[in-house]
């Protein structure tokens, strides 16, 4: 299973989850700082505060990304480190971070790919109704040109939004940042930050940014009725599908909202306020399109069955020790989805795909032998090379992540990284898995396979 030379082979992180200095130099507070200040939001009670200090050690770590054969990495700028109010005066001092790690990345031999917006809304602008207000695609779209125009020499790969749907979990579910909940507010959230995406490209247009090019970053996680004959297990799946990953979708690539999900919004008093220019806006030519794709979702009107379900796949194998079901062919799922259902014709990168492991012991030769991880990734790979041979325009893999890092509402209790963290004392060990990863990009792909 040998991949083209073209083909790229990197890995991912983000801002709020690895840089740490949360407070330094200037930065503003994110919501994401507040958020996890709330006793009981964080389920090990952390903060980002200094997750893995890579503003500190990005030299480092990006050594570590060359070493381990990295063609490319994917952050995220922090919005609140630039412009602390998220509007307005621009944090020189967190300009330059930025600039000496773009520069660290160039003399390391890796492509920057980055993203405008992963998550992380500068808290001032939560204060003024964050993304339940619509001045937020003109706050957006500063803060985008600002960007374009400091770094679009420098940075070939760019995207608006990484997963939109985490907007719609902090709006409408209350489970992320800012921890509001309704789904008339999720659904209005998720209708801005389209039109932010919109507003990016726009703005990455007037810049002329003539080697690079802009996407946007959806996650996909398919939902399969558990019965395929049984009317309501398909009902459920359907809507399912409509009010996650297609209500993003169809308004990027169609320019519109389906029926079916107007209808679940009209009857459940969320449809979101609009106006009749939205959609042109939102529905814009890309240049690529970032797939984050991790698993499958299998929905069943009988819990008590799913259950069972669950269980008895767990004897054959089906499952991995962290409790998720081993489904690598998600992604083929996922890439078919968007080429025969959307016919996208652009390219596909898979920006992010991963596991995690809710510990890790280091072992008395000093080793981490995650071979959980190893055996995920390479049955996704072997997915991913099986829809490319079957025609697909997929370019490129990045692994989430580089580090174990601060994973959101789970804290430090999730770790995805290739590469140990200590986040006592902030030594990395190089797991299993980043071995046998750079080993599969220096082959460019898997020997045998």
């Amino acid at each position: 299973m040998i991949f083209s030379k073209n083909f790229i082979f990197g890995t991912a992180t983000s801002a709020a989850q690895v840089e740490g200095a949360a407070f330094r130099d200037g930065r503003g507070k994110s919501i994401w700082d507040v958020f996890a200040g709330v006793p009981g939001n964080i389920a090990d009670g952390s903060k980002p505060d200094v997750a893995c200090n890579m503003y500190d050690s990005y030299e480092e770590d990006l050594a570590l990304a060359q070493q381990l054969n990295m063609q490319s990495y994917r952050f995220s700028f922090s919005w609140s480190r630039i412009l602390p109010e998220g509007k307005g005066s621009v944090n020189q001092k967190g300009l330059d971070f930025y600039k000496r790690m773009i520069d660290g990345m160039h003399r390391h031999g890796l492509m920057p790919n980055a993203t405008l917006y992963h998550w992380d809304l500068p808290y001032e602008l939560e204060k003024e109704g964050g993304w339940l207000n619509r001045d937020i695609v003109d706050w957006y779209g500063e803060y985008a040109s600002l960007l374009f125009r400091e770094f679009k020499d420098v940075i070939p790969m760019w995207a608006t939004i990484n997963e939109p749907i985490a907007t719609y979990v902090g709006y409408g579910l209350g489970s992320f940042a800012p921890g509001r909940q309704g789904e008339d507010l999720g659904r209005q959230a998720n209708h801005h930050i389209l039109m932010a995406h919109g507003e990016g490209v726009k703005r990455f247009r007037q810049e002329q940014a003539k080697d690079s090019q802009i996407g946007i970053v959806v996650d996909i996680w398919h939902h399969h009725p558990l019965r395929k004959e049984h009317p309501q297990d398909c009902k459920i799946a359907e809507l399912e599908n409509e009010k996650s990953y297609r209500s993003y979708l169809n308004p990027i690539f169609r320019g519109c909202y389906t029926q079916e999900l107007l209808q679940y919004m009209e009857e459940t008093n969320s449809t979101p306020l609009m106006k009749d220019e939205d959609m042109k806006l939102i529905h814009q030519q890309l240049d690529y399109f970032g797939l984050n794709c991790y698993n499958r979702v299998v929905d069943c009107a009988d819990p008590d069955l799913q259950k069972r379900d669950k269980k008895e796949k767990n004897k054959g194998g089906n499952y991995m020790d962290n409790g998720s079901e081993y489904y690598p062919k998600a992604v083929y799922d996922a890439i078919h989805i968007l080429e025969k259902d959307y016919n996208i014709g652009i390219p596909i990168y898979i920006t992010e795909n991963g596991t995690y492991n809710c510990e890790e012991e280091i072992q008395p030769d000093g080793r981490i032998h995650d071979t959980q991880r190893i055996r995920y990734i390479e049955g996704f790979l072997k997915w991913i090379h099986k829809a490319i041979e079957e025609g697909a325009d997929v370019r490129g893999y990045y692994a989430w992540s580089l580090l174990d890092n601060w994973e959101w509402s789970a804290g430090y209790t999730y770790r995805f990284g290739l590469v140990h963290t200590d986040f006592a004392t902030q030594k990395r060990i190089l797991k299993d898995s980043a071995l046998w990863y750079r080993d599969v990009i220096a082959a460019r792909g898997i020997e045998g396979v």
